[in-house]
């Protein structure tokens, strides 16, 4: 009998669970067709995560907890993101907004991606002030992502990607405050 690698497995089917997700929907996605996509029973499924809201949280979570948490480094990343124009990024947003919106899903999201976001971009000594100028930095990257994706042909869609980036990356480390210049003076290290 051969042996499953389950980190690979785990992976196939969170890789095949977004697929079905963006082009069919979480309501019209059945937990078995994601397994039969992989090769497996439907029970391994429910093994490695548990219900199929799980396997959403799951699926949706996962790129965010991959990126670093470094205030300067995950600034940089998210917007690079953003403006990397990619299906999958894209997709994954359109899900995150149109799925499930309570429970499961929407606790992860925010426990496991955007809390932590918004500690690393509000800073070690992280009051009120700071931490809502991470969430307000948060919203406006999520609502710029959102309409390049309703309207690629307009004027936030078509921009040179690299002048965006450069433009938003001085807006938000503005709005962020000393939290984003401690960490970035901290990488260049003393002048």
């Amino acid at each position: 009998m051969r042996r499953r690698d389950a980190e690979a497995t785990k992976a196939a089917l969170l890789k095949a669970a977004a697929e079905l997700f963006t082009e069919r929907g979480f309501d019209r996605t059945s937990v078995r067709e994601v397994a039969a996509v992989v090769g497996v029973d439907q029970a391994l499924v429910f093994r490695y995560f548990g219900t199929k809201e799980d396997l959403l949280a799951a699926v949706l979570t996962a790129p965010g907890r991959a990126l670093s948490t470094d205030a300067d480094d995950l600034l940089d990343t998210v917007i690079r993101a953003v403006f990397a124009n990619s299906d999958t990024t894209a997709n994954l947003l359109l899900l995150a907004l149109t799925g499930p919106q309570r429970g499961k899903v929407a606790d992860a999201l925010e426990t496991q991606v955007a809390q932590p976001y918004r500690l690393a971009l509000a800073g070690q000594d992280a009051d009120e002030d700071a931490l809502l100028r991470a969430d307000l930095v948060l919203a406006w990257l999520l609502g710029i992502a959102l309409v390049q994706q309703i309207c690629p042909d307009g004027p936030v869609g078509s921009a040179d990607r690299e002048r965006a980036r450069e433009l938003v990356g001085r807006a938000a480390r503005g709005l962020l405050g000393d939290a984003a210049r401690t960490a970035v003076d901290a990488q260049r290290g003393p002048q």
